[in-house]
């Protein structure tokens, strides 16, 4: 065996065992009976995150039955809502809600960014700690205390001053026609947008953050300024990031009820136009389940709430797969 040979074999006999290696060990049989069942605990807390996700499935499809037995398929593409009658279509919610939820993300995702790349990049030192932590409380605060200062505040504001503006110089636009009442789906999705900002806007800057600091430093030694900086190093880096942080305010946003519920309207048509009311299907389960009476009305409602269970998780499995496309594109970081 020539010197080589003897070098690379004894490298090879001496080389610790690779953490892929020892980890599949372990799993197949553990000897340290606190390490076993540490595993065998947290695969419990695992797996009781799906089965609850399941159970909730379940049970909602089991009240819904009799509606999903009596609609069908057509229980989601139909317009009529009439207990009167016991004739109920989801249609009408369906689109509230996601127009509403769309309409917060045009709203928040820009002003989102914007803040986040001034607080991870731009931001003196004294000023990014308070601002941040301002930016965070905004998520603190409960939706009901959202509903009241919207009602109070925002839906007179759009009544007097936005609305007219709009219909005055957008007017030839669907979107932008019809009476200026202040409650409406314009107003429902500036809600949400300022419910969903701040959640974006703390994980966008958390992922900035992330980015290591020599790719600033490898742009700047090129002669780019700050925004050049930023647009050509930390953005394309932390573009998967803040794509999670998107998916995170879409969720919110889907899935908001109080604040919605006091501000949209709850009116069940589908208008063009953002000044009409609407409702989405949140806050017609909050507005009407307690006042439900017959069998069929409150299997309606069940189903609303399996079709609201339904829409979110596709929309969150859509972004996520965009995430994940996102990801995989050249320059994409995944910090």
């Amino acid at each position: 065996m020539s010197p080589a040979e003897q070098l690379i074999q004894t490298s090879t006999e001496r080389a610790p065992r690779t953490p892929s290696s020892g980890f599949r060990l372990r799993i197949v049989g553990e000897v340290n009976l606190g390490d076993r069942i540490f595993r065998i605990v947290t695969a419990t807390f695992a797996s009781g995150a799906v089965l609850t996700l399941a159970a909730m499935a379940i049970q909602m499809t089991r009240a819904s039955a009799l509606s999903l037995k009596r609609f069908g398929l057509s229980y989601a593409f139909t317009s009529n809502w009439d207990p009167v009658r016991d004739a109920y279509g989801a249609l009408p919610f369906v689109y509230g809600t996601v127009v509403s939820s769309l309409l917060a993300l045009l709203i928040a995702v820009p002003i989102a960014i914007g803040v986040a790349i001034y607080l991870a990049e731009l931001a003196p030192g004294f000023i990014r700690r308070p601002l941040g932590f301002l930016v965070e409380l905004l998520a603190a605060i409960p939706s009901v205390v959202y509903g009241l200062w919207g009602i109070f505040l925002l839906a007179p504001w759009l009544r007097d001053s936005v609305q007219p503006a709009l219909a005055k110089g957008l007017g030839f636009l669907p979107l932008f026609k019809g009476v200026p009442r202040g409650f409406g789906m314009l107003a429902g999705g500036l809600i949400l947008a300022i419910m969903i900002l701040p959640t974006i806007a703390s994980v966008a800057r958390d992922v900035m953050r992330a980015i290591p600091n020599t790719f600033r430093e490898a742009a700047l030694a090129l002669g780019a300024t700050r925004w050049e900086t930023v647009r050509t190093a930390v953005l394309p880096s932390a573009r998967s990031g803040i794509a999670s942080a998107i998916v995170l305010g879409l969720g919110r946003a889907l899935g908001e009820t109080m604040a919605v519920t006091m501000v949209i309207g709850n009116r069940g048509e589908i208008s063009s136009s953002l000044f009409a009311p609407s409702a989405t299907m949140a806050s017609v389960i909050a507005n009407e389940y307690t006042e439900a009476s017959g069998d069929l009305y409150l299997s309606a409602l069940s189903e609303l709430g399996l079709l609201l269970f339904a829409v979110t998780i596709v929309l969150n499995i859509l972004a996520r797969l965009l995430v994940s496309r996102m990801g995989r594109m050249p320059g994409a970081g995944r910090a």
